[in-house]
Order: structure tokens, then sequence, then C-alpha cells
């Protein structure tokens, strides 16, 4: 079972955002790679606090911990730090360390990261329900063959300018980025031919991205690492792709369930009668009762759309409409106007006939 993120740090559910970040910075300093050199047990601790304050130094992401726990972070929404490596871990809270290690967390020199590229992926409602995997054409920057950097002489290779001022209330340490080299800490020694100012050329990339099921329209996925390189030794950006849907012709959804409107005739649903009707992914044969009323809802179990979290699977609910003829022939007039006195044809509804409401309310219950 995955430890909690509070216990990792050592700090109680009410601690202040102050607390927690005092709190992982302690936790970094004593299991930082430079003082546990070779340690494998260190360093595990060090990154399982780096992804404990991934999740709790961010106020978004720390309310859906405090509700749904780990299955809120399952890596498909692009959250939680199960995955990082030393290089996100001082890329993103570098400035945690402060002096304590030169400045920087890897040490003297500073690792940058490359920018971020964003692409929209148009999903169908099966891919949505059945999850899938799609294959696009990126146009990413890398380093040109060739190119040489050398260690920024303004900032040392921090990436940063610190300055200090004094104040009524002391000495007063800021940092900001170097105007040298842009904050990457590194400056070019050899520019090859094509290459832009720092370096790199455009190229294109096939990326494969794995969609899980029951993602949502709007919803972003993150790829790691395959956004534009940077310059020198620093890693690369991401891949944020963002997720569109195309409307279906015949479902809607909504939240895990699925709706469909299913239209008979008066004689189907005065006889009863069995319907094949599709579903995503398959089909389903329903059996509709004689004296079928108009409005009533069949609901299809495990017929949804997955939960992204893996809390199950949301039903599909068909929607029953039976349909009024707009022209009658003269013996079908003829047929309607005998039947209009009977008892059988007068309206009648019993408790078990719902109204619109209480339906309404099923479908939310």
């Amino acid at each position: 079972m995955k430890e909690d993120y509070y216990d990792i740090l050592g700090i109680s559910k009410s601690a202040s955002a102050a607390e927690i970040k005092k709190a992982y910075r302690k936790k970094a300093i004593a299991y930082h790679p430079d003082k546990n050199p070779g340690d494998a047990e260190a360093e595990k601790k060090f990154k399982a606090a780096a992804e404990a304050y991934e999740v709790l130094g961010d106020e978004q992401k720390r309310s859906k911990y405090d509700n749904y726990g780990h299955d809120a972070f399952d890596g498909s929404q692009g959250f939680g730090g199960g995955g990082m490596n030393m290089d996100d871990i001082f890329s993103q809270f570098g400035d945690i360390f402060g002096s304590a290690f030169g400045g920087f967390g890897g040490g003297a020199q500073r690792r940058s990261k490359g920018t971020n590229l964003r692409v929209k992926v148009n999903l169908t409602l099966e891919d949505m329900v059945l999850g899938v995997e799609k294959k696009i054409k990126v146009k990413r920057k890398k380093q040109a063959p060739g190119v040489r950097y050398k260690t920024c002489t303004t900032c040392n290779g921090t990436g940063q300018i610190m300055r200090v001022t004094n104040t009524i209330l002391g000495r007063m340490q800021s940092a900001t980025t170097c105007n040298t080299c842009n904050g990457t800490g590194q400056t070019l020694s050899h520019r090859p031919s094509g290459a832009d100012s720092y370096g790199m050329i455009s190229y294109e990339e096939t990326v494969s991205i794995k969609i899980p099921a029951g993602v949502e329209d709007g919803m972003q996925l993150k790829v790691s690492g395959k956004g534009n390189e940077a310059p020198g030794q620093g890693i690369s950006g991401d891949l944020i792709v963002q997720i569109t849907v195309k409307d279906h012709p015949r479902l809607k959804r909504e939240g895990n369930n699925l709706h469909f409107d299913l239209y008979i005739s008066l004689s189907e649903a005065a006889l009863g009668t069995y319907k094949e009707i599709d579903t995503v992914g398959g089909s389903a044969r329903i059996k509709l009762e004689s004296g079928i009323q108009s409005g009533k809802i069949l609901r299809l179990k495990g017929k949804g759309v997955p939960s992204l979290n893996h809390y199950g699977t949301g039903d599909m609910l068909v929607h029953i409409n039976v349909w009024t003829p707009e022209q009658l022939t003269k013996e079908q007039k003829q047929f309607f106007e005998s039947q209009a006195k009977h008892d059988n044809f007068k309206p009648n509804p019993k408790s078990s006939h719902k109204s619109f409401f209480d339906k309404v309310k099923d479908m939310f219950s």
C-alpha cells in the first residue's frame, strides 16, 4: 500500500502551506544525493518527499488528494510524482534548497528545462469509452548536431543572479533570472549552420499517446519529455495534450452514463416487442413489455463509460419515445375513433407510472 503523503513529510492534515514547504525542505536536505552519495534508500526517500510536496504543495492537487487519496492521481491526468526523476525534482523545486547546496538542488550548475508543447487530439465517443492509442506528428526543437555550450560566466551556470540589498529589516537576498543566458546557465561556444541563437533546430517526430478510457472533453494529459529540448545539459519539456470529443449521432454522455433515445410505434408499445440497439463497442437486445409508456427509462447496467479513477462503469439509459402517426389512413382513423371511448384508451396512470420529475430524480440517484 502506498504511503500517505502527510506521513512522508511528517505533518498533520491541517498543516499550513508554509509548514508543508518547511517540512519538505527539511526532508529534501536530509536525503539529498549530495549528502548521501550512492545511498539508494536515501534517494528513494528524497523522491518520495518530492512526490508528496508536488501534491500537497499545490492547493488544487491537495484538495483532490484529501478527497480521493492516491486514486486521484493515477497518472492519467498528469498529476502525481511517481514517475519523477532527479532532473524533474531539481527543475521544479530547486529553489526550495536555498543556499544549502550552492543555491540549487543538483550542485553548482542548474539544469534548465525545455518549453512545453501543446496539441489537440480529437476523439470519438468510442475512443472515450474504450481507450485508444493515437500517433501524432509533433514539431519539436532539439540541439543541432555539433553544437557546443560553455558555462555562463555571468551566473557561473546557476541561471540566476543573486542580489543583496540593505533594508530597515536587514539584509535581503533575492534571485533574478540571468539575462545573459536567459536562465539556462550556459551560452553557445559553437553555433552550427541553421541553428537558432540557442543552438536549436526544428524537426518532426511521431509521438504515441495512450489515452485511457473515461477521459472527458476539455481534459488535459501530459506526455513527459516530449516537448522541446533544452539547450546544453537541460531536460526536455513536456507535451500537453488537450482532449476534444466529437458529438455522437445517437448517444449523449452525462458523467459516466450514456443516454439513448429509442423511438417505437404505437403498435409496438401496445403489443410489446424486442429491439436490438447499438451500444459502444457492441449491441444489446432489450425487451419492451406490452403497454410500455412513452417517457419510460430502461437502464442497461455497465454499458456506459468507465470511470477514469477505476470506480466502476456507468450505465446506458434508454429513453422510450412512442411515436404518434402524423397522418392516418381512413381505416386507421375509423379504428381509433371506434376505440376512443374504450377504457383501455383512456389515460389511467398508476403509482408505478412515475412523473417526469421522478424519472429525473432516478437518473441522478
